[in-house]
């Protein structure tokens, strides 16, 4: 189908666009951008006046649940919650069951995508065996099948030899390691961060070296072993600084962190809310204001999404599990770091879009002449509020933002080139 996105204001970090423009896809590809291109006719013309036209979202951490979960979520409805997000790309974690430890789950996974058709997904490949931490993966089967790069996810590997001999394996094809940091001795079972709040409530704690000393350590290996890395949803200043500060004495190093840490703190937690148990945990004002300077210096934003059954979120809040469906608000969420002042529009957006595409090596994330064309629009001035559960397309409905008023609604997204989300009601 041969698009006409008529009189959006195109926002594409990528290029540093920022201007009114008409964009024309043809053969699932950006084909122009300002002016038509000679003799093009287009089968659809899409009004986007008054809104905006930026590359689609490429979300560097999502879990989709399947396989292994469907109860919480299936591809199918998680793609389709990104697809109403804005979201074209979502990066998956390899905490599957199975795990992605084998080019056949890998492909599975792909193939469910495909069929389900409303997003890309890429998946990044276990680091070791079955995530146990003992023997390395075969990382170039996972490669070759088209995994983004290796990741133990949450499950630690705490013999630094074997942690040193992966990265270097991975070194050998270029290979980014994603890494969560976490001291399993610290954490020691914990569910909040350490400090006044926990006391409190009496919650076991999570202190904030649990994250800084795993960071020293991975810091130290790819120093020495020179493998690309990725530091995922780190959750404390000091933990952020450290890593950036790695990355300007010129080490492959990267970093994201989740929307809702930049939003919510371990004040949050109230009266045992256990909707803000997430993990890594919330932490204190001055870590937030910390990880949102970070910002300003190059760090993606992900949504860390992780669907759950209601069950999940029931009980008292140390045995619910963790973690927040996060698709659906990812775009107000970063949207509203504008409204703080946190950063610029193009800057939100580039944490979005360019940024995690180039940390995951992809083409995506541009409006490129030639580009696939994900695109997302959105009206940047539509005022909305998450007050039901059944707004939302994602399985899992555990969110703290219920009741938030956000700003910011996709009417569109393409997925290369074809619509894949057309908004039809409005919110109230």
């Amino acid at each position: 189908m041969r698009i006409h996105i008529q009189g959006g204001r195109v926002l594409d970090p990528a290029n540093d666009v920022d201007a009114q423009r008409d964009v024309y896809i043809a053969d699932g590809r950006i084909l122009a951008v300002g002016d038509a291109p000679k003799g093009f006719n287009s089968d659809r013309v899409i009004n986007a006046r008054g809104h905006i036209v930026c590359p689609g979202l490429i979300d560097m951490q999502a879990r989709l649940r399947e396989p292994g979960n469907e109860h919480k979520g299936t591809i199918l409805s998680e793609t389709r919650a990104a697809a109403a997000a804005g979201i074209t790309s979502l990066c998956c974690p390899p905490d599957t069951l199975p795990v992605v430890d084998t080019p056949a789950v890998a492909e599975l996974i792909y193939e469910r995508a495909l069929t389900a058709g409303y997003a890309k997904v890429l998946t990044l490949g276990a680091l070791t065996k079955g995530l146990e931490g003992t023997l390395i993966a075969e990382m170039k089967a996972l490669l070759d099948v088209g995994c983004v790069g290796v990741s133990n996810a949450w499950r630690p590997i705490t013999n630094t030899l074997v942690m040193r001999r992966a990265m270097e394996y991975a070194a050998t094809f270029d290979l980014p390691v994603f890494l969560h940091a976490e001291d399993p001795y610290l954490h020691a079972g914990g569910c909040a961060h350490e400090g006044a709040i926990s006391t409190r409530l009496g919650l076991g704690g999570i202190p904030e070296i649990a994250e800084t000393i795993a960071v020293a350590r991975d810091l130290a290996l790819v120093e020495e072993t020179g493998a690309r890395a990725h530091f995922c949803q780190l959750s404390t200043a000091r933990g952020m600084d450290m890593v950036l500060a790695a990355q300007a004495r010129g080490l492959p190093v990267t970093a994201d962190v989740s929307i809702h840490h930049l939003h919510l703190t371990e004040m949050d937690i109230g009266d045992y809310n256990a909707l803000c148990h997430v993990r890594p945990p919330l932490r204190t004002q001055r870590d937030r204001d910390g990880l949102r300077r970070a910002i300003l210096r190059g760090v993606a934003v992900c949504s860390a999404h992780q669907p759950h059954e209601p069950d999940a979120k029931a009980g008292p809040y140390a045995e619910t599990e963790p973690g927040i469906a996060g698709l659906e608000s990812l775009l107000p969420l970063t949207l509203r770091l504008v409204d703080d002042g946190v950063c610029t529009l193009l800057e939100a957006l580039a944490s979005l879009t360019v940024r995690p595409a180039r940390i995951l090596g992809v083409s995506s994330g541009s409006l490129s002449v030639g580009a696939d064309a994900d695109v997302c629009i959105f009206d940047p001035q539509r005022e909305w509020r998450l007050a039901d559960q059944d707004q939302m397309l994602s399985h899992g409905r555990n969110t703290p933002f219920f009741h938030w008023d956000l700003r910011g609604q996709v009417t569109h997204t393409l997925l290369n080139g074809r619509v894949v989300y057309t908004a039809t009601a409005q919110p109230a």
